[in-house]
């Protein structure tokens, strides 16, 4: 379901920052990355995303991470960010253990965190994810959260590379 780099330069601004909002729900970012059009490349537009998401305010962190579902579960939604996050979770283990596993540390770092745990899941195996949220519920909550903005940040270049073809 990517959109051709000519196109997103050309569509109309809404259909432009639909795209970009599927990828994080940051309105400054979104309509940063609208404003720069026309991109020679798809990399120069990550490059712009990467720019101008740092660094991102408190509120701007918490709006994107509210469309992030749980690491593990299955999102459910219609729209375009929900089919990134399927996409992105596709190789997490759906076994009975590793999901008992990832709803336990899930609580955890709730409770400890106030927030979703986030990690870039694409390319990672649900071994991995579980021994990074064992070792990110050792942070300090501001560490952390420089921690979940920096996954937020990766997330959003990448779904937006994979949102555009050249």
């Amino acid at each position: 379901m990517a959109v051709a780099l000519e196109e997103f330069n050309t569509a109309p601004s809404q259909e432009a920052a639909a795209l970009v909002r599927a990828c994080a729900d940051v309105d400054r970012w979104v309509w940063a990355i609208v404003a720069g059009r026309p991109y020679a490349s798809v990399d120069d537009v990550t490059s712009a995303a990467e720019v101008v998401a740092v660094p991102w305010t408190d509120a701007e962190i918490d709006a994107a991470l509210a469309r992030h579902p749980r690491i593990g579960d299955r999102p459910l939604g219609a729209g375009a960010d929900a089919e990134m996050s399927r996409r992105e979770q596709a190789d997490v283990a759906s076994d009975a253990q590793t999901q008992a596993e990832l709803a336990a540390g899930n609580a955890a770092y709730e409770a400890r965190f106030g927030h979703v745990f986030l990690i870039r899941a694409a390319g990672r195996t649900a071994p991995e994810i579980l021994a990074v949220l064992q070792q990110r519920l050792g942070n300090t909550p501001e560490d952390e959260r420089q921690t979940a903005a920096r996954e937020l940040r990766e997330i959003a270049a990448l779904r937006l590379r994979g949102a555009l073809t050249r």
